[in-house]
C-alpha cells in the first residue's frame, strides 16, 4: 500500500515571476500520484516543514527569522531533503542604486552551502555535467542554457554536479567583480547538514511583465531555463531524489 509522501513548498521570489514558477513546479508535483503538497509564501510554518520529506523552496530575497532558521536546521539534521531553486540564497538591498547583498542570515547560508553575492545579465551559457557517474546527473550530456548567472560563496566544499564557464562582471552590483577570477562556477550541487542533505540548482530565472517593479515598470517576459527540456529533467530527478530516499 503506498503512503502520503508530504511536499512542503515555498514559492515568494521578489522580482521573479512566483505565480509561474510556482505553477511548473506544482504540475510536476502532480506527476508523483503520491506527493501531497503544502504550498505557502513563507517558512512560518516550521512544524509543517519538519513533517515533510522534501521542502522546496523558490525565493530571493525572502529571509527567515532566527527560529525559522533553527527549525530549518532540525529539519535537515533529522533526515530532511531540500531541493533549493535558483534565488533562494539570495538576500539582497539597493544602495545608490547598486545592488548590495548583506550577509544577514548567516545561518540560512551555511545550511544552503552557499550565499549569493551577484549576477551579470541573462546570458547564454554552457553548463558542464562535473560528476557524470552521479544519478541526478547521469545520461545528461554538456548543454547550452540561457538564464541569470549566479556568482556564490560557497561552504564546505559541496559536491558539484554542474558547473559553467562564465566571468561576466556584474555591473549592477556592489561587488562587480566577485566570482570573475574563477574557472568554473557550480550550478548545482549536494550539501549535507546531519542526517539530511541540500540539493541546490541555481538556473530558473524567470519574469512577468509587472515583477521588476517599482524598479521597472513593464518588464520583458523573461523564462530563460523554462524554455528548455533540460531543465525540466533536472527537476524532475531532483523531486525523485527528495521523494524516494
Amino acid at each position: 500500500m503506498s503512503e502520503r509522501i508530504d511536499v512542503y513548498l515555498v514559492c515568494n521570489a521578489k522580482y521573479h515571476d512566483t505565480n509561474f514558477a510556482r505553477l511548473e513546479l506544482l504540475k510536476l508535483l502532480a506527476e508523483q500520484e503520491d506527493v501531497w503538497v503544502h504550498v505557502s509564501d513563507s517558512y512560518r510554518d516550521i512544524d509543517a516543514i519538519s513533517r515533510s520529506k522534501l521542502l522546496i523552496t523558490y525565493t530571493c530575497d525572502l529571509c527567515p527569522t532566527d527560529a525559522e532558521q533553527d527549525g530549518l536546521e532540525a529539519f535537515l539534521e533529522q533526515g530532511g531533503r531540500w531541493l533549493a531553486l535558483h534565488g533562494t540564497n539570495a538576500l539582497v538591498a539597493l544602495n545608490n542604486g547598486k545592488a548590495s547583498t548583506p550577509d544577514k542570515a548567516p545561518k540560512l547560508m551555511q545550511l544552503l552551502g552557499s550565499r549569493f553575492v551577484a549576477h551579470p545579465a541573462v546570458q547564454t551559457f554552457n553548463v558542464s555535467v562535473k560528476d557524470p557517474e552521479h544519478p541526478l546527473v547521469q545520461g545528461i550530456t554538456d548543454f547550452e542554457i540561457e538564464d541569470e548567472p549566479y556568482y556564490c560563496e560557497f561552504f564546505n566544499e559541496p559536491t558539484v554536479l554542474l558547473e559553467a564557464d562564465y566571468t561576466t562582471p556584474s555591473s549592477g552590483y556592489e561587488r562587480s567583480s566577485f566570482g570573475t577570477d574563477r574557472d568554473s562556477q557550480p550550478q548545482m550541487y549536494l550539501h549535507s547538514v546531519g542526517e539530511g542533505e541540500v540539493l541546490y540548482l541555481m538556473l530558473g530565472h524567470c519574469t512577468g511583465k509587472y515583477d521588476m517593479q517599482p524598479l521597472m515598470d513593464i518588464a520583458p517576459i523573461s523564462r530563460c531555463a523554462w524554455n528548455y527540456p533540460v531543465f525540466y529533467d533536472l527537476l524532475r530527478r531532483s523531486i525523485a531524489w527528495g521523494i524516494r530516499s
